[in-house]
């Protein structure tokens, strides 16, 4: 299994979303990564992590809220967002930071 520290050293853009089984907000969201992946294709590699399976990054990451979501180029992350958001502001920020 890939490690995490691999995963977010990509110098295409990885979007993580740090979630919880038990997040209303956050089964909302699945559908719209979804959609997302359909979109952007190779352009990003989109993962999630289950905060109570992952307390470890949870905690270095310092994630407050779920959902939050970090996009990470070349290991650092280079955008951050927590709640719901919108596919299409999701699609914005890989274009940006897919070069």
């Amino acid at each position: 299994m890939e490690k995490f520290e691999d995963l977010i050293k990509s110098p295409v853009p990885v979007l993580v979303d740090f979630f919880a089984e038990w997040c209303g907000p956050c089964k909302a969201m699945k559908p719209v990564l979804e959609e997302l992946k359909l979109v952007v294709g190779d352009k990003a590699r989109i993962v999630k992590i289950d905060v109570d399976q992952h307390e470890e990054l949870a905690t270095k990451y310092r994630i407050q809220a779920v959902p939050t979501f970090i996009v990470f180029k070349n290991g650092e992350a280079v955008w951050r967002h927590s709640g719901v958001i919108h596919s299409s502001e999701l699609q914005g920020v890989i274009e940006k930071h897919y070069t």
